[in-house]
């Protein structure tokens, strides 16, 4: 009892300063759901501690670190396209876990290195049971390989300033479950989270609490339940399940993505008042769209089938879908602030801005001009305007592509038919239409040779006149 009471004593020494996970209410990791705003609404609502959906270490890797001052975020940036891997702020700093997913030590590490300054505590997904990421040795994979799991660990534990956990699943035995629990806990790690399920199990299977209350017996470090949602419909349930499970701490996944205000003391807030929080946030902090409608997906659930959740379903945009709620004007406000602001985004994207990564090498391709177009050309004609072909404004039964509408104009009009010369560089496109004597391009570098061609159409039809400014500003393709 002594030498136990000691090393108590010593970890909390150790650990001064540092994120605790006993006595705590979390927002499990979740895949699409544990963006920034689900994090920060999770937070408002009452979570102590939030996750980051799982972040692969490949990806991380090659990321670049922005200071983003428009939005007052720090964002870890792929430099092959421009999207954010990860982003984050100061208000949720001293509450967030990023998981990653990882079967490899040294990366792992790497990755650790370049991200601890901006979180309080890294998790090692050894849980997800998933096809890609067993077969690419992560997730509940390592539960099957013991000494590669702790090496892992061990590896982070030893090397990096924050705390470090791993979230498992039982396993069918539940002597090899507290074998298992006992060796990874031993490598020094501050916590660990178990789901109450096996690998082959599902959520609509029953959990095992049975099995994590006699685990916390045989290791002296917080325990972090998982895997109660089915029973979990108000806040006191939460309790509930983890005091069956005699864990020190919960963390809630799909009753959190159903309502994140599960976390609340008060009760459950009201659908469409929480769908307004969580759309105010996504704006603020230039959530991408598909996530954002993905997150109101899971908390509008069967009221997709009402007429207003059949208008939400055919929304593409934020400002679409911000318009159902009368958030719009809030939307173009806020969006337009950011533009000013020279927020870092996709239309800001140019080869060679970014350098290479001393981690992993940057694979550039080498610009590949076509149609006798060469980098010697004057370019001093060129009509420019910083338009983006934005692929969910467009319709394939309904709707007529910018190339498609060029086309048919030149047909009625007998004129010849406009002629594409696009360049390549560092996995980004840019392309010329050549029309009726004239050359037009968008200075947006997008991510294909086809969505290319599609923003330089849509610079010509503007100038044309058979697209108004007021409509691609209306469509987000152009930010006034």
């Amino acid at each position: 009892m002594f030498l136990k009471t000691f090393w108590n004593c010593l970890r909390t020494k150790m650990t001064a300063g540092k994120l605790d996970y006993s006595n705590k209410i979390i927002l499990a990791p979740m895949v699409r759901v544990g963006t920034l705003p689900t994090r920060l609404l999770a937070l408002e609502m009452g979570a102590d501690i939030v996750y980051t959906e799982e972040l692969i270490d490949l990806k991380l890797v090659k990321c670049v670190r922005s200071v983003n001052e428009a939005l007052g975020t720090i964002d870890y940036v792929d430099p092959s396209d421009g999207t954010v891997s990860f982003r984050t702020c100061s208000l949720e700093k001293p509450q967030l876990v990023l998981q990653m997913g990882t079967c490899d030590a040294e990366r792992a590490l790497a990755v650790g290195k370049k991200i601890q300054q901006d979180i309080s505590g890294l998790d090692i997904n050894m849980g997800c049971p998933k096809e890609f990421s067993i077969k690419g040795g992560m997730g509940v994979a390592l539960l099957a390989q013991p000494d590669k799991a702790c090496h892992i660990l061990k590896t982070l534990v030893d090397n990096l300033d924050i705390p470090v956990t791993c979230k498992i699943r039982i396993l069918p035995n539940l002597e090899d479950t507290i074998e298992l629990v006992k060796r990874l806990a031993g490598t020094g790690i501050a916590a660990i989270g178990i789901h109450a399920r096996t690998r082959d199990e599902r959520p609509q299977h029953s959990p095992h609490p049975d099995v994590i209350r006699e685990v916390v017996k045989h290791i002296d470090i917080p325990v972090i339940c998982n895997g109660g949602s089915r029973d979990i419909e108000k806040y006191e349930d939460i309790l509930k399940f983890r005091d069956l499970c005699g864990a020190s701490s919960i963390m809630v996944a799909r009753a959190a993505q159903m309502n994140v205000s599960i976390f609340r003391k008060e009760g459950l807030l009201p659908m469409d008042e929480l769908i307004c929080k969580y759309l105010k946030l996504s704006v603020d902090y230039d959530n991408p769209p598909h996530n954002t409608k993905y997150g109101i997906q899971s908390v509008m659930r069967e009221q997709q089938e009402t007429p207003r959740g059949k208008l939400f379903l055919k929304s593409q945009t934020m400002q679409q879908m911000c318009d159902i709620w009368n958030m719009g004007d809030y939307c173009r406000q806020k969006e337009l602030e950011h533009h000013k602001k020279g927020a870092f985004g996709r239309r800001k994207v140019i080869p060679g801005q970014v350098p290479d990564s001393d981690i992993l090498e940057t694979v550039a391709k080498k610009a590949k001009l076509e149609n006798g177009n060469n980098e010697n050309d004057d370019d001093s004609d060129i009509i420019e305007e910083n338009i983006a072909f934005l692929r969910c404004n467009y319709d394939m039964k309904n709707d007529k592509f910018p190339k498609t509408l060029l086309y048919v104009h030149a047909n009625k009009n007998e004129i010849l038919q406009p002629v594409y010369d696009t360049e390549g560089k560092d996995k980004l496109f840019r392309s010329i239409c050549k029309f009726d004597g004239k050359r037009y391009r968008s200075t947006f570098w997008s991510k294909n040779k086809k969505q290319a061609e599609q923003a330089a159409a849509l610079v010509c039809l503007k100038n044309i006149g058979l697209v108004t400014e007021e409509e691609l500003i209306r469509n987000g393709s152009i930010l006034r």
